[in-house]
């Protein structure tokens, strides 16, 4: 994982062709930070190594046919001018790579420069779809792959690839095929043209902020920097209702800018197109259509049956449903790709594994979501490794979230009595948070609602890791042994995209109940379309910022594929209560695995589970009743005020 960025400057930006809301790319101010105030953000998210890479485009008076060249040269360096040449304009592309190195056996600091100029800094796993060696790292063999394809799609005009060469296509072919992840900055030398993006589902954050009459630069970064979020007068303009922001979250998708000058001033200017993917399956995961909908009367009444008659043969229960095993069978093959040792560069020195090392972790609420990772991570990883247990809360033992936990992992210790788990107690007091709660208001930067701020701030510290455990208990929590304890996990499990396709979420049901099953599969669509802009780029920048890797089993591609090929009906049953008929398919998993407490649990959402919503409520509208009245969890933050 990397945090990346780019700063661009000198270059008049053409957004016209992605037909932008008039109200998205407009802002009233301009934000001040620095190349080093970006630096320090990206490298708490990539603690391994940092590097920069300076390119300049210059527009020399010497040619006659309006061409221009190119020089690249180290931030450390700088242009020579020998009189031959006489630059009339220049522009500036900086490129910014911090990593968090989990793959390859050898270290490797971003930005990436191959012979022939390309450059790319990528913050993403590979996880399928380019073939990556177990020894090899993935941005290297990105890097490979991309410096083959053609220019043909980043001409003007062109909207199809010709390239015949070895079936290498275009950049979206490739960025097309891959499984996981992703985010990628790249600069293809050969055709001056600057390629950007995110994955299809947004799994990665990437913020932009497009070029405005109050600052002409088109940046593009992991995360926003914390100088520029915490000035008040810029972030009070942020959290306003009128819609100005500086930074967005970039839409899904593959971009390119095409840069050239133009013969009259020798100006340079970029046109931005927004790509078509062009891998079919993909396309069909992002359209989220399902293969049955609507259920006829008798598919119905059979499915009511085998539920039932589930609940009375045990053995029926154990062994699951169709749909359950082939949901079981994805997300085992989906830990199985996250969690790979061989794959993981920290894990090995000199040819050893490292004295008490846990490579994974789990953001553990004791819920079915993470309950259920908690088992496959179990069957896939070496059992000679522990596995920490992240819990998180607000009230000290006697939160939810906690309570659930420790009923999970004597449930987990039932099934897997081999292996030592850890649970890791993360305390929090909100009222002695000042300094966190400011870091974490520029990290969700640009959501700015108190249950955005709630959210991340417990995940934050989740991801952090500090807390205690209890050790030298035959129960493994006994709380009079009490002992400091720091996760050193560099990959955190989190169970994001489970209520989303599952039918987790009260909304659901209210869908359900007002517009039966086309409403639901209606509603679940728009989460999951949405989930990138709601979710994925806030979470990912609080858990990354501990120099942790968030990786979500539930939103690999397959999984998400064999979800939709299975009727509306197995998935959820609406009309059975909570902790019974919302992710039916996900409880069916559970009792395979022998998660039998865990499959009837309610969902609750982390803000609650943690009552961390409930602190926050109290601290800033007096109580719950007051909060609930104001709709809180909507209600954007005014920063000077939260903090007085």
């Amino acid at each position: 994982m990397c945090g990346i960025a780019l700063l661009v400057s000198g270059i008049r930006v053409d957004l016209s062709s992605l037909h932008l809301d008039s109200t998205s790319p407009s802002s009233k101010t301009h934000l001040v930070f620095s190349v080093d105030d970006l630096k320090a953000a990206l490298q708490r998210r990539g603690p391994d190594s940092l590097g920069t890479k300076k390119l300049l485009l210059l527009h020399s008076n010497t040619s006659s046919t309006g061409n221009f060249c190119v020089s690249s040269v180290n931030e450390e360096t700088h242009v020579v001018d020998n009189g031959s040449n006489v630059a009339e304009s220049f522009a500036e592309l900086v490129f910014l790579g911090a990593t968090l190195q989990l793959r390859g056996v050898a270290p490797v600091s971003q930005p990436l420069v191959d012979s022939s100029g390309n450059i790319l800094v990528y913050n993403g796993e590979i996880f399928g779809g380019i073939e990556v060696g177990g020894d090899s790292n993935d941005t290297e063999v990105l890097l490979q792959s991309l410096g083959k394809c053609c220019s043909c799609l980043s001409q003007e005009h062109t909207t199809t690839c010709n390239f015949k060469g070895q079936g290498k296509g275009s950049v979206p072919d490739v960025l097309s095929v891959i499984k996981g992840p992703w985010t990628i900055i790249y600069w293809q030398e050969s055709s001056k043209t600057l390629w950007f993006g995110r994955d299809a589902f947004g799994r990665r954050s990437l913020l932009v902020h497009w070029p405005t009459m109050e600052d002409s630069r088109f940046l593009l970064s992991s995360v926003s920097s914390t100088s520029s979020s915490l000035q008040y007068s810029g972030f009070e303009v942020e959290s306003g209702t009128d819609g100005n922001k500086f930074w967005e979250e970039l839409s899904c998708g593959i971009y390119s800018m095409s840069v050239d000058a133009t013969k009259l001033d020798g100006r340079f200017f970029g046109d931005i197109k927004k790509h078509e993917w062009t891998n079919v399956m993909l396309k069909q995961l992002i359209e989220w259509e399902r293969v049955s909908v609507e259920p006829k009367p008798e598919e119905l009444y059979f499915s009511c049956s085998k539920t039932l008659g589930a609940e009375h043969d045990i053995n029926s229960a154990s062994s699951g449903s169709v749909a359950a095993q082939n949901v079981l069978t994805a997300l085992r093959e989906s830990m199985m790709r996250r969690i790979s040792l061989h794959k993981i560069y920290q894990a090995i020195i000199c040819g050893a594994r490292q004295k008490e090392n846990v490579p994974v972790a789990v953001l553990f609420s004791g819920g079915l979501d993470s309950m259920i990772l908690a088992a496959l991570l179990d069957e896939c990883l070496d059992p000679n490794y522990e596995i920490d247990l992240l819990n998180v809360s607000f009230d000290g033992e006697s939160a939810p979230d906690r309570i659930s936990a420790k009923a999970g992992i004597k449930e987990l210790r039932r099934v897997a009595p081999l292996r030592r788990w850890r649970l890791v107690h993360i305390d929090a007091d909100l009222s002695k948070l000042t300094w966190e709660t400011k870091h974490v208001l520029s990290l969700i930067n640009p959501a700015n609602t108190y249950m955005d701020l709630n959210i991340g701030i417990a995940l934050w510290l989740a991801a952090r890791g500090e807390g205690w455990m209890c050790e030298g208990s035959s129960n493994g929590i006994d709380e009079d042994k009490r002992v400091s304890y720091t996760s050193r996990a560099r990959i955190l499990l989190v169970g994001s995209g489970a209520d989303e396709q599952c039918a987790g979420y009260s909304r659901h049901k209210t869908k359900y109940r007002h517009e039966s099953w086309l409403g639901l599969h209606e509603e679940m669509k728009l989460d999951m379309q949405r989930i990138w802009k709601r979710n994925l780029g806030r979470d990912d920048r609080c858990i990354a910022d501990n120099g942790k890797e968030a990786r979500f089993p539930f939103l690999d591609e397959d999984v998400i594929r064999t979800l939709l090929d299975i009727p509306l009906w197995e998935v959820a049953d609406l009309d059975q209560p909570s902790g019974k008929g919302d992710k039916k398919i996900l409880r069916e998993v559970a009792e395979i695995l022998g998660l039998h407490n865990a499959a009837i649990l309610p969902k609750r959402a982390i803000q609650f589970g943690s009552r961390i919503a409930r602190e926050s409520n109290r601290k800033n509208f007096g109580s719950n009743r007051a909060a609930n009245q104001a709709s809180a969890g909507s209600v954007v933050i005014n920063v000077p005020s939260y903090f007085s």
